[in-house]
């Protein structure tokens, strides 16, 4: 099992000159993990006139402002994938079902419950998700268990990751919330302002370690609406011409979770810990597979090292493009009761969908365990 990270301790607050000090250029779209969305508990918990409470009153979000975490510490990952047996006997069992949604990413299965596997099933769970990039398990009981279980199961595959801003339920801040309050009408008014809800982007890739194999889970829809995008970052590498490919290897980027942190203080929000920013390789080598993925995104990624701002600027809206662009690598998971989404954040991005209408409660949870720092491996010519 993982190191654990919730230590609580009281860390002096930096000053405004100090969190500002390597802010650049402001992320695209608003950051959909800023918190708190204000409700009323008790709404939520005993349902008002046309809505009916709160499935899981367990998982309403709290906002503690007295919690504060030491920055995070490097540790030492260990890829379960790479032990997995490939033709995958118990995740998917000859009782099972699989679909795949396209070639190259997005499968959906039934037929097996996640929270049952062994540790060789987690193991082929971790590499068929780096595989298939995205897989929705439908029929899951991980909303029914109690939060620690599902904890600890999330546990096998990294230290869990407890975000800066956002929602938790009470007492277990590794659980990241998605939370929209029944009669929220926010998602209506979203439009007012902007064209589209897309906002692209891999978890937390400001972090020193970012998450790999990651769990979101449904407590709560919209009848319709509300679905998560997911793009390729593999194919999408793969797409490129080779003398492209290989100008790309080498370079680095700064990805930072200062704006983020500034903008939920500047709300009036949490912030768990200090924000920091880390320099990433632009082209991603998975451990488990060993397959190159693009790793920018335009939520957290700034600059690209040693180009100036005009250049990294037109390489880096080239990469975002081409990601967002590329329907034809990407899949879209609807939402059903008792879902429960694995992706690998290493190799893909995600963005949800804020198109749901009359207010309607969408609440779910994510358990995101940390992988390994990234790393390059050399640029290959293709045969």
């Amino acid at each position: 099992m993982a190191p654990s990270a919730i230590e609580t301790i009281t860390v002096p607050e930096p000053s405004p000159a100090e969190l500002q000090l390597h802010t650049t250029t402001a992320a695209a779209g608003d950051y959909k993990e800023l918190s708190p969305t204000r409700f009323s508990k008790e709404d939520e918990v005993t349902g008002i006139d046309g809505f009916e409470a709160a499935k899981y009153p367990n998982y309403l979000p709290t906002w503690n402002p007295d919690e504060h975490y030491p920055p995070l510490v490097p540790f030492e990952h260990y890829e379960h994938g790479k032990d997995a047996d490939t033709t995958f006997p118990e995740l998917i069992p000859e009782s099972a079902t699989r679909v795949d949604l396209t070639p190259t990413i997005g499968s959906e299965i039934s037929g097996v419950q996640l929270s049952s596997l062994s540790n060789a099933g987690k193991d082929q769970l971790a590499r068929f998700v780096a595989e298939r990039k995205v897989v929705a398990f439908r029929k899951q009981d991980f909303a029914d268990l109690p939060i620690q279980e599902a904890l600890d199961f999330g546990a096998y595959f990294g230290r869990h990751h407890i975000h800066p801003t956002s929602g938790a339920p009470a007492g277990y801040p590794e659980i990241h919330l998605v939370h929209r309050a029944a009669g929220d009408t926010t998602a209506e008014k979203f439009f007012a302002t902007r064209t589209n809800s897309v906002a692209w982007h891999s978890d937390v890739s400001y972090e020193l370690q970012p998450p790999g194999t990651t769990f979101l889970y449904i407590l709560d829809k919209p009848e319709t609406g509300g679905d998560t995008l997911f793009t390729d970052a593999v194919e999408a590498y793969n797409r490129l011409s080779p003398e492209f490919q290989k100008r790309l290897h080498g370079l680095k980027a700064t990805h930072s979770g200062i704006e983020q942190v500034n903008s939920s203080v500047a709300r009036g929000s949490i912030k768990r810990r200090d924000p920091v920013y880390n320099v990433h390789p632009i082209v991603r080598t998975h451990p488990g597979t060993g397959q190159k993925a693009l790793y920018v995104n335009p939520q957290f990624t700034r600059e690209i090292v040693g180009f100036k701002k005009e250049e990294s600027d037109a390489l880096l809206d080239f990469l975002y493009n081409h990601l967002a662009l590329g329907a034809d690598f990407q899949t879209r998971v609807k939402w059903e009761e008792g879902t429960v989404v694995v992706w690998d954040n290493r190799v893909t991005q995600h963005t949800a969908l804020v198109d749901w209408k009359g207010g309607a409660r969408r609440h779910l949870a994510r358990i995101t365990p940390q992988a390994e720092r990234p790393f390059e491996t050399p640029f290959e010519e293709k045969q």
